[in-house]
């Protein structure tokens, strides 16, 4: 029997290579790179990246219908179960002691989701160009990337614009992942070498008894006025109950490393899946990669502004540089905002007190998320 050449060739990965899957295997290889050995978020860019390769393997269809990746992303982000058991792996995982003592930080936490309907506005605005055409509820779940918040994103996007869940969850840890990056130039430009310098005082200490009623304070909260927001919001609280009631050490432990890492895993490689040519080089995802730059610059900013206000109204005690930690990208808001710190004031720690508007941006994407979903949602 005599087996020709032509079968053989058809089947090998060079034959059905396109320009499309080598440039998209391509930002999967800069993203482990971007990884590796710049340590940007590895956690987040290491499987996002390789999921990208995979799903970029022609003839393989690891990533299409019936593929690993695809029963991946299907079971646990499109029923938006990941992003909840991240939440709760948040939860276990935060301190929300710098919150609690300084209370006033929930300002620059809501400043910093600003973005999220400015750039709402912005989604619908570019309806006029053509090509694109997002409604009420896709304008909604794009602005939420503003939030640095990428299991929000999942979770909204996933009820209002299912159809652009792919390319949403990749702008939104893209950018969480690129937080060193981009918020540090925003930073410095919106501040003087003078308010960067500010050193704030030490944070009072927060006893045991109030980081436990802290959880069911904001459940209440939220089932009082957003209940819409439940999901994420009691995720989260019951997680930091969990690491806060000390009589569940083996469930917050658990929570804090193997359940969440497992997630991680798989919501990276399912993310890293969408970014397969045929669904992510179109013009309608430039777009959302646009408007979600966009949004998460403005939260920046306007987390940054917040807190220049505050350093006037204080007579210079707030160093302003924490509001950029008002994103949700926890911890690493926080990490940056120390960083600039250190470069104008050697002294100058502020990673627990950048603390306090971070965990507040995590409430802040949640409760925004759920304003969108009980305003939209309701249509």
């Amino acid at each position: 029997m005599e087996i020709g050449f032509e079968p053989i060739w058809q089947s090998m990965g060079i034959a059905n290579m396109s320009w499309g899957q080598v440039l998209m295997m391509s930002v999967g290889g800069l993203l482990i790179y971007l990884a590796i050995a710049r340590k940007f978020e590895p956690l987040l860019l290491l499987p996002i990246g390789f999921g990208a390769i995979l799903s970029n393997i022609p003839v393989a269809g690891i990533g299409g219908e019936g593929g690993l990746l695809y029963y991946i992303y299907h079971v646990g982000i499109e029923t938006g179960v990941f992003p909840l058991l991240i939440f709760m792996g948040v939860g276990a995982l935060t301190d929300f002691g710098a919150l609690i003592a300084m209370p006033w930080t929930l300002l620059l936490g809501a400043a910093a989701q600003f973005g999220i309907f400015i750039t709402l506005i912005g989604a619908l605005a570019l309806n006029m160009v053509p090509g694109f055409n997002f409604t009420l509820a896709d304008a909604s779940a794009i602005a939420i990337i503003g939030g640095a918040d990428g299991p929000t994103a999942i979770f909204l996007a996933s009820r209002l614009a299912p159809d652009l869940l792919g390319a949403i969850a990749v702008a939104a840890y893209s950018y969480m992942a690129l937080v060193p990056i981009i918020q540090p130039p925003i930073m410095r430009l919106l501040t003087s070498e003078a308010e960067r310098g500010v050193v704030m005082q030490q944070m009072r200490h927060v006893s045991k008894l109030e980081k436990i009623l802290f959880p069911f304070t904001v459940l209440l909260l939220c089932i009082l006025f957003l209940p819409s927001a439940a999901p994420l919001i009691g995720m989260l609280t019951f997680g930091n109950l969990l690491r806060e009631s000390g009589v569940v050490d083996r469930l917050s432990h658990a929570a804090q490393n193997e359940l969440i890492n497992i997630v991680t895993i798989f919501l990276g490689l399912a993310v890293g899946s969408k970014l397969s040519a045929d669904k992510f080089l179109s013009v309608e995802t430039l777009g959302i990669l646009a408007l979600g730059a966009f949004a998460f610059c403005i939260g920046t900013a306007a987390g940054v502004l917040m807190g220049k206000v505050m350093n006037r109204v204080t007579g210079g005690k707030i160093n302003p540089l924490i509001g950029a930690a008002g994103v949700s990208a926890v911890p690493m808001a926080a990490r940056v905002v120390n960083k600039v710190g250190l470069e104008s004031n050697h002294h100058n720690f502020l990673l627990m007190h950048a603390m306090g508007p971070n965990v507040a941006g995590v409430i802040g994407s949640a409760v925004a998320a759920g304003i969108l979903l009980a305003i939209v949602g309701g249509q």
